[in-house]
Formats: C-alpha cells, structure tokens, sequence
C-alpha cells in the first residue's frame, strides 16, 4: 500500500515538473544572480531524488537507471 502511495505521489511530482520545469519556475519567479542558482540547484537536487525514486519503482539498475535518471533529471530541469 504504501508503495503505491509513493509512487502516484512520484507520479505526480514528475507531472508537475514536466508542465513547469526548474527553468520555468525560475523565470516565472523573476529569479536572477545567487538566487537564481541556489533555486536551481535545490530544484534539481529535488528532480534527481525523484528520479530515483522512479528508476527503483521501475527496477532499473546499471546503465539503464544512469541513462534514465540523466535523462528524467534533464528534463526536469528543463535541459
């Protein structure tokens, strides 16, 4: 049960990240300077956590988890 929660939860963040991405969010909040890079950086710190969360959901390992979680986090931020 609580896997399931987890993963509509997971679900939902990478929903969110994908309609506003880290690059998004921070233009839309006007961000510049140290700001800007502190915002980003937890932003993606945040979209690797779920991304991992998503590649053990999915039971990847090895070289299919890095490509998938490079790739999720990518995207994510909006890279």
């Amino acid at each position: 049960m609580k896997r399931i929660i987890l993963a509509v939860a997971v679900a939902a963040f990478a929903v969110q990240a994908s309609a506003a991405t880290c690059a998004a969010q921070s233009m839309e909040k006007k961000l510049a300077g140290a700001a800007e890079k502190s915002f980003m950086k937890k932003c993606e710190a945040d979209a690797k956590a779920a991304c991992d969360t998503q590649a053990k959901d999915k039971k990847l390992s090895g070289a299919a988890q890095t490509s998938f979680v490079k790739k999720c986090v990518a995207d994510a931020v909006g890279s």
